[in-house]
């Protein structure tokens, strides 16, 4: 491991405020393209062209102005409120990673069967993996040992 990687980071905001700051920049840049595209419309490209130089296809060209041409620049605004909201509340995952730090040997089942007993949804374990990963918590692949097999086959 390099002398850098050592060093440890800062944590100047939580995993969810800085989830929230990168989607409001990236609305940021959305609406930096489709200004370029309005641009390039201004100084005589086609819509083909101009689409084609914000690397979009020449049918959204023609979404983008007729937002323009309706509404101008706040036209160019994504209107997307970002996807389904979460079933779990973000007190409800606070709660859970209260509960998951009393032990630190949770498998993914028992953290699904976690949330399912105590907030009701019946997540897949690939989405409880997820959660876990937003809530800023490591986990690992169980791995089985010659032991374990044959503990389960004299079972």
């Amino acid at each position: 491991m390099a002398k850098w990687d050592k060093i440890e980071i800062e944590h100047h905001m939580t995993v969810e405020e800085l989830d929230r700051q990168i989607k409001s920049l990236e609305k940021d840049v959305k609406v930096l393209n489709r200004l370029h595209f309005i641009r390039n419309r201004y100084l005589g490209d086609s819509v083909d062209v101009a689409a084609s130089k914000s690397g979009v296809t020449k049918r959204v060209g023609y979404i983008w102005q007729e937002r323009w041409n309706e509404e101008g620049y706040d036209g160019l605004i994504p209107k997307y409120g970002g996807g389904r909201p979460s079933q779990l509340s973000d007190e409800d995952k606070k709660e859970l990673k209260e509960m998951l730090s009393k032990r630190d040997d949770w498998t993914t089942q028992e953290v699904k069967k976690l949330i399912k007993d105590e907030f009701g949804p019946d997540f897949s374990e690939k989405h409880v993996r997820t959660i876990l990963r937003d809530l800023g918590l490591k986990f690992t692949k169980a791995h089985t040992t010659i032991e374990d097999l044959q503990t389960q086959k004299n079972s």
